[in-house]
């Protein structure tokens, strides 16, 4: 690998999915993970084999499908966890185990409750064993910027001639600043022996608003590798975002003399669908993704880049996969063309019946909108497979009205395991009259935390996708829905939420 060259890991579908109520099913990671080879990222972190049944799934079916990335499974330094790791792995064209433990004084002396000694001789176990499986392990520093340097160094160098190719130093907490946190990389490749002989990586968290910072001085330092994810998402305040260090790499190229391999244009598709999928939607002053980040207000600045682009524009919205939002299909195009357009977008029907629900969707939407985008197609899709899984509650009509001085009143017939229940309530809005209502017939008693709402395309016969994130005894889920009529999308999120909870599909926290 050259020198120059800067490994874009992303973890979207790993330490992403750790934000309350981001967890995605196996298709759901598979469709990004297509999305994310599409994107050229060199690694795609797939998950957290051992921590579920379904992480294991997930893992192993993007490990069976992915050929151009590299595929990754987190574990601990247990036997266990590396041995399920290697067996989600067995079929990869190129798989990568990537096992970690906590460094830090606080973390070793409280949540391990080892001597240095110990932890040392843990990694060591945990590398060797994991290179016995596969070609191609990475160690990561739990904490790395609460630990000791001098610890560090050695357990480094002892990793390194254990096999370990790759050595991360994560900002877990988010605790670092850049200059300090360049200072560390800088050291640690100075004094460590063997440092030649892996690729430094940094993976940093955003609680201080300085994740992508820190990540750049790490690179500027001598880091090679960077774990990000699209739009930032992740726990807490999430992790640095993939496609501010690709394009900060790639618009600084002057300064930093370094490149990636992504394909830039993929970075807008990725983020829609990584949003669509998690119901995290991007803020509009998002930098690189977010409806604003190429929009001119002030008069001065659209008077500049009417003259001269260059003027206030570092890159262009091209650039970064803008263009992609394009009218694509009407409602005289065939199915073929729908499915055809669909697979270009990274979703692929696995039967028939999926494909013509999707198409009759897409008609019914034709008819409701005079000009359809690629990012109604996604939501659309995002739709139609949030309604197609286990469903307890099914809505059959839906009435509302709302009046000037008068109460908003819902009306509605809820399909509840086959049978047919009919509620009204009233409320101090259509949305909240339509959700009591349903309430009163479910009685789930959940506690309703996130209510939002996102227009995916310009104009008033834009779709509107409606996140809704409901709690109950602990679990968190996000139920999502899409349609012309706000409040009938409102009310299909709500249902998906619902159905979520009621199935209960434990996923277990990686953390746990």
């Amino acid at each position: 690998m050259s020198q120059n060259n800067v490994i874009i890991f992303d973890t979207t579908l790993r330490d992403g999915e750790q934000s309350p109520g981001a967890s995605m099913t196996r298709d759901e990671k598979l469709r990004i993970a297509r999305q994310l080879e599409k994107m050229r990222v060199d690694v795609i972190e797939a998950g957290f084999a051992i921590a579920s049944q379904g992480d294991f799934e997930a893992v192993k079916a993007i490990a069976d499908t992915i050929q151009d990335s590299t595929v990754c499974s987190l574990s601990r330094a247990l036997d266990a966890d590396i041995d399920r790791a290697g067996e989600a792995l067995a079929n990869a064209n190129s798989g990568r185990i990537h096992t970690f433990i906590a460094t830090s004084p606080i973390h070793m002396k409280y949540k391990l409750q080892m001597q240095p000694d110990q932890v040392v001789e843990n990694a060591v176990r945990a590398v060797k064993r994991a290179r016995n499986l596969v070609a191609d392990v990475e160690f990561s520093l739990e904490d790395a910027s609460r630990s000791e340097l001098d610890f560090m160094c050695r357990i480094i160098e002892a990793v390194i001639d254990a096999g370990a190719g790759t050595i991360n130093i994560p900002d877990t907490v988010g605790y670092a600043v850049p200059q300090e946190f360049g200072h560390t990389l800088g050291q640690l490749l100075n004094r460590i022996p063997n440092a030649d002989k892996a690729i430094f990586s940094v993976h940093c968290h955003n609680d201080l608003g300085l994740a992508v910072a820190n990540s750049l001085a790490a690179v500027a330092a001598g880091a090679r590798q960077v774990e990000c994810t699209v739009n930032g998402l992740g726990e807490r305040a999430g992790n640095a975002s993939l496609e501010e260090i690709v394009m900060a790499l790639r618009t600084r190229k002057d300064v930093m003399g370094l490149e990636t391999r992504i394909d830039t244009t993929q970075i807008v598709p990725a983020s829609r669908l990584v949003s669509s999928i998690t119901g995290f939607p991007v803020q509009p002053n998002k930098a690189i993704v977010g409806a604003n980040a190429f929009a001119h207000e002030s008069g001065i600045h659209q008077d500049g880049v009417l003259k001269h682009r260059e003027t206030y524009e570092i890159m262009t919205a091209e650039s970064v996969g803008w263009n992609t939002n394009r009218m694509v299909l009407g409602k005289l195009s065939g199915r073929n063309a729908f499915r055809t357009r669909m697979e270009e977008l990274g979703t692929t029907f696995t039967s028939d019946a999926e494909l013509n629900d999707a198409f009759a969707r897409f008609k019914d939407l034709a008819d409701k909108k005079s000009e359809i985008f690629d990012d109604d197609l996604v939501a659309l899709v995002s739709d139609a497979r949030a309604s197609s899984g286990y469903e307890k509650f099914r809505l059959s009509s839906l009435q509302v009205t709302s009046q000037t001085g008068e109460i908003p009143m819902a009306q509605l017939v809820l399909s509840v395991a086959g049978a047919e229940q009919k509620a009204q309530s009233p409320g101090s809005g259509p949305v909240d009259a339509a959700f009591k209502a349903i309430e009163s017939i479910a009685q789930t008693g959940a506690n309703l935390l996130l209510y939002s709402v996102n227009a995916i395309t310009s104009g008033t016969d834009s779709q509107g996708e409606v996140t809704v994130r409901l709690e109950k005894g602990g679990r968190i889920v996000n139920g999502l829905g899409a349609d012309t009529d706000i409040i009938t999308a409102s009310v299909k999120a709500y249902i998906h939420a619902l159905n979520l909870l009621d199935a209960n599909l434990q996923k277990a926290h990686p953390q746990v």
